[in-house]
């Protein structure tokens, strides 16, 4: 087993055991960054769906 695979197995554990937790962190920063986002202009929708993509890459749900 590689270094990847080992830390492949940590990150998938840490996961189930906190799974929540990153979850509420991961929203909070993609909050953070559309409202950046539309402070710089960027229309509301543009920031939601960009905001929904993310979420669902990084995201549990």
């Amino acid at each position: 087993m590689g270094i990847f695979d080992s830390a492949k197995d940590k990150a998938a554990e840490l996961n189930e055991q906190h799974g929540d937790k990153i979850e509420e962190h991961s929203d909070a920063g993609l909050d953070k960054a559309g409202e950046f986002a539309e402070g710089k202009g960027v229309g509301a929708e543009h920031v939601e769906k960009g905001r929904t993509a993310a979420d669902g890459r990084i995201g549990s749900e």
